[in-house]
């Protein structure tokens, strides 16, 4: 049932229920720690890993920021052949390139695309696969990946501290998830500075996506205490530092909130799950390869609004956390709070409408219809159908 807190809201918490907490990832954070990986790879036992990234964050600078730090005798080969919304064929290509080099572990440097095909082609290296779309679904794979270090350089997926790869199935054009403990990283090194030279675009969008999973995090049916406060505590900082990184690039303590923001939320839904939002936008992504942040942001709150009625009370305590709505609001108009405080953000970091994505019409049967078979459906408080899919889209078109 849940306590009142002064302002009515239950502080509810599934303390009744038989639940787990894994976190395998060794976690080191700070301004500058990317000089940490020599030593981390040394105590791995490593020798010959395979850098997995992309083309952009090359031209950037970044990956020559990180190589930086590596020993100067460190035999590896680099492999930059990751798509935005990374495709099963680059992870058969990444793999490809690892066994032929003789690798014996991966870095993955990047955002969320080369974090998640660093997973993936992690997997079909310890399983002697070449074929991600084998692996698909929850504990699929069977053996654990060789030694992982994620560099993230956006604060967005939380992928480096996450139990999920998502990679596009080209022959259906969908995105599928491979999901198991295995598939976590050994360690993530989180260095803000590496966020420094995101362009305002790319942190609105990562931004909005990290907001996503922690409110969807929070919320879903099958979250946890302790979930539950990695999620809180992401929104609060991501709501209240999200403008700031967007407005000034080089704000290091707002750069350095947001990856602390982005990590949280990924533990607090590798623990839960993501819900309704995620599954509209990996449908969106699959059939029209668009940016997944900005189809979070777009979708997030008419998924709250959906959702209203069946989890009004964790809406409340969203609202509380992101400092929305009145300390003596019931819970109802905190939840609406709630909602336009993520809508107003939204606007504030520039993220455009549903109208500009160009979605044709035909489609929206077909994307209700992958939406509604994604794993991460039954997660959602509200039981959703096609139909209900459906009906978050209209609302969407306005």
């Amino acid at each position: 049932m849940g306590t009142l807190n002064e302002s009515g809201i239950k502080n509810t918490g599934n303390f009744q229920s038989v639940f787990s907490f894994v976190l395998p990832t060794k976690i080191i954070f700070g301004p500058g720690c990317r000089k940490d990986i020599s030593a981390q790879l040394s105590e791995l036992g490593v020798s010959r890993p395979l850098i997995v990234t992309d083309a952009g964050v090359s031209a950037a600078g970044v990956l020559d920021k990180v190589r930086s730090g590596l020993p100067e005798r460190l035999n590896y080969k680099v492999f930059d052949g990751v798509e935005a919304n990374p495709k099963d064929i680059n992870a058969r290509s990444g793999a490809d390139v690892y066994r032929a080099f003789g690798a014996d572990s991966i870095i993955a440097i990047g955002g969320g695309s080369p974090i998640d095909c660093a997973k993936s082609i992690g997997v079909l290296a310890a399983n002697g696969a070449s074929d991600i779309k084998a692996f698909e679904g929850k504990n699929a794979p069977s053996k654990p990946l060789p030694p992982l270090i994620c560099v993230p350089t956006t604060s967005g997926t939380g992928s480096e501290l996450t139990f999920s790869s998502v990679i596009t199935d080209t022959k259906n054009n969908y995105k599928m998830t491979v999901k198991n403990p295995f598939t976590a990283p050994k360690i993530a090194i989180c260095d803000p500075e590496l966020t420094l030279s995101v362009p305002p675009a790319i942190t609105a969008a990562t931004g909005m996506d990290a907001l996503t999973h922690a409110i969807e995090a929070f919320t879903a049916n099958c979250s946890e205490p302790i979930s539950d406060a990695a999620a809180l505590y992401a929104i609060e900082l991501i709501s209240q530092n999200l403008v700031a990184a967007f407005r000034d690039g080089s704000n290091l303590e707002a750069r350095s909130r947001m990856l602390m923001g982005s990590m949280l939320a990924g533990i607090a839904f590798s623990h839960s799950d993501v819900a309704s939002v995620h599954c509209i936008a990996e449908s969106l992504g699959g059939m029209y390869d668009l940016p997944h942040g900005i189809c979070n942001a777009i979708f997030l709150p008419y998924v709250m609004e959906y959702n209203m009625s069946f989890c009004e009370q964790r809406y409340a305590r969203v609202a509380q956390a992101m400092g929305a709505g009145n300390k003596n609001d019931d819970a109802g108009l905190l939840a609406k709070a709630a909602v336009d405080t993520v809508k107003r953000l939204a606007k504030e970091v520039k993220l455009p409408p549903f109208s500009s994505l160009n979605v044709k019409s035909a489609d929206y049967s077909k994307i209700a219809s992958f939406s509604a078979k994604n794993i991460s459906t039954e997660s959602n408080p509200r039981p959703m159908t096609e139909d209900d899919y459906m009906a978050v889209l209209k609302m969407a078109i306005g």
